[in-house]
């Protein structure tokens, strides 16, 4: 929580995605395994190298799931983006 509101006090734009969330969006199963995770990765990417540790994978995961959830339609899902979007879209939630 400290690294999320240090960014947004720097003025980044930050994101936050659940394990299952990412899963679900590279794999289209939020329970897959780290496995299925990296083989999905490798079709979607065309890349072939297996890293030494499948954990090493959990961060390109992270980076595509954002790709996929911020290439489409602005405002599709009538959700908001991020924190600074949530917050603006609440500000009732802040507390002051």
């Amino acid at each position: 929580m400290v690294a999320i509101a240090t960014a947004m006090a720097a003025g980044l734009n930050v994101a936050e995605y659940s394990p299952k969330k990412v899963k679900q969006s590279i794999t289209g199963n939020g329970n897959a395994d780290k496995e299925q995770v990296w083989q999905m990765l490798r079709h979607i990417l065309q890349y072939n190298e297996r890293p030494t540790f499948l954990d090493a994978s959990d961060a390109l995961a992270v980076a595509v799931c954002h790709h996929f959830q911020d290439s489409g339609p602005a405002g599709s899902t009538g959700r908001a983006k991020g924190w600074d979007a949530f917050l603006k879209q609440h500000p009732e939630r802040v507390a002051r």
